[in-house]
């Protein structure tokens, strides 16, 4: 279930129903509300005719028996004791009984059109008590009550007559609602099956598409569903097709650059030892030696969406150990805290690089670094912290951006072109995990990689 579904007026709402996502759940719901208020419109129409029916029903009958009786007795102030209309000093009504208005306003307007002038009218419903059956001495209800209706003439005088008065039938609303289940099993339920098989291809769509990664070999999606639905699929096949054979192009490019451009660097790593001038040959040789590390960078950034490298069951922190003692063996100032053995899925070529490229930047700008790895939950840290200068707060999050160096503590003097971070940031997210730089309270830079634990690793 996702969104919600209000109507009301201003601030109180008046519907408030979860409202599903896919599309069979949304023309199940919009259709049964609309069959429901259908049928609720019914309903009120028709309980509405009934009640007027009533209404006359009981009216009618006794304003033409009261202006019949008031015609006979030849005068409009005194009736005679005819039929079933009497005469009263007082009104008779008890006035414990439920009084119906609505019946007295109708009476008064039909005597009215009679030509007969009222001063007042009083009404009173009186219960019809219920009575054993004779043979199995079961109840036997009546269907109807008794209305009273007291009419006060101009003089004073009561006369009043009796009319039955139907009690509420239940059973229109038991036969509408049992309507109600037969429209919704007849209409419902075939709309839900077309629903759902129009969606099914679509859902498959929105699956393929969120788990789309060319260079895995995913099969082509299934052709099916209505028209529409079948050209949609087919527009995404061939632009899947499309872009795999663009990446294909991109990664032949990238290597026949990548050939072109050492061949040059090996050929004047060679002319330089030429050069007499030793300090001139350090340079060069720096020079040359920097320019083959950021053509590295670049093609594995480059590379990273589609890495040739598979993934394998590595021992994190052994793998974590082994770049450190790489720093180690340099002469580097690597701290590092041993860890159990931690079995994870990983490329481990690319995640030794990003490893050491967090190592490399603290040593850089701090001269040493701590690494430690943090075994949680569902969850494992992987943290490189130093006491350098560290980042502004508005930086921590725009290094990540290739080629980005901030000019004040991290130019081009003391580090690369900027794509170290990037780098390391594109790892890590291709082994599902997240990267997070903070700074260290009392000065430096603390870089936090958080991988998903598998359920099969045990720390």
């Amino acid at each position: 279930m996702g969104w919600w579904l209000h109507a009301g007026y201003g601030s109180h709402s008046l519907v408030r129903l979860p409202f599903p996502r896919n599309l069979s759940g949304q023309l199940a719901l919009l259709l049964a509300l609309a069959l429901f208020a259908a049928q609720a419109i019914n309903l009120a129409l028709v309980l509405r005719e009934r009640a007027s029916f009533r209404l006359a029903q009981a009216t009618r009958p006794a304003a033409v028996r009261i202006a019949d009786a008031l015609d006979h007795s030849g005068n409009r102030t005194a009736v005679a004791e005819r039929s079933r209309v009497r005469r009263h000093n007082i009104n008779p009504i008890p006035p414990e009984l439920q009084r119906m208005p609505e019946v007295a306003a109708e009476l008064k307007a039909q005597l009215s059109e009679l030509g007969v002038s009222v001063d007042r009218i009083d009404t009173g419903i009186r219960p019809r008590e219920v009575r054993p059956s004779r043979h199995d001495h079961r109840l036997i209800g009546r269907t109807s009550d008794t209305l009273m209706i007291a009419v006060q003439l101009r003089g004073g005088t009561w006369i009043t007559t009796n009319s039955s008065w139907p009690r509420r039938d239940n059973r229109i609303l038991w036969a509408l609602l049992s309507q109600t289940l037969i429209i919704y099993i007849l209409i419902l339920l075939p709309v839900l099956w077309i629903a759902r098989r129009i969606s099914r291809p679509l859902r498959g769509l929105a699956g393929a598409a969120r788990t789309f990664a060319p260079g895995k070999g995913m099969p082509a999606l299934a052709v099916e569903g209505p028209g529409d639905v079948r050209d949609l699929i087919l527009a995404f096949n061939g632009l899947a097709q499309r872009v795999a054979a663009m990446l294909d192009e991109k990664d032949r490019m990238l290597g026949a650059i990548g050939h072109d451009l050492r061949t040059p660097l090996a050929a004047l790593r060679v002319r330089i030892e030429s050069v007499e001038d030793e300090q001139d040959r350090a340079r060069m040789a720096e020079t040359i030696a920097e320019m083959s590390r950021t053509l590295d960078d670049i093609l594995s950034l480059a590379r990273l969406g589609r890495p040739s490298e598979p993934i394998t069951e590595v021992d994190l922190a052994a793998l974590v150990d082994a770049v450190v003692e790489d720093f180690r063996d340099l002469g580097a100032e690597v701290l590092f805290e041993d860890s159990e053995r931690l079995r994870m899925q990983l490329r481990p070529t690319l995640f030794r690089r990003a490893i050491r490229n967090l190592i490399e930047n603290a040593i850089k700008y701090a001269g040493s670094a701590e690494v430690m790895i943090s075994p949680e939950a569902s969850q494992i840290r992987v943290s490189v912290a130093d006491r350098g200068p560290g980042i502004p707060e508005a930086g921590l999050t725009s290094v990540f951006d290739p080629f980005t160096r901030l000019e004040t503590s991290r130019n081009r003097e003391t580090g690369g072109i900027g794509l170290g971070l990037a780098l390391a940031q594109a790892i890590v997210q291709d082994a599902g995990g997240t990267i997070r730089l903070s700074n260290r309270a009392g000065g430096g830079l603390m870089a936090v990689i958080t991988l998903p634990l598998p359920p099969t690793a045990h720390p």
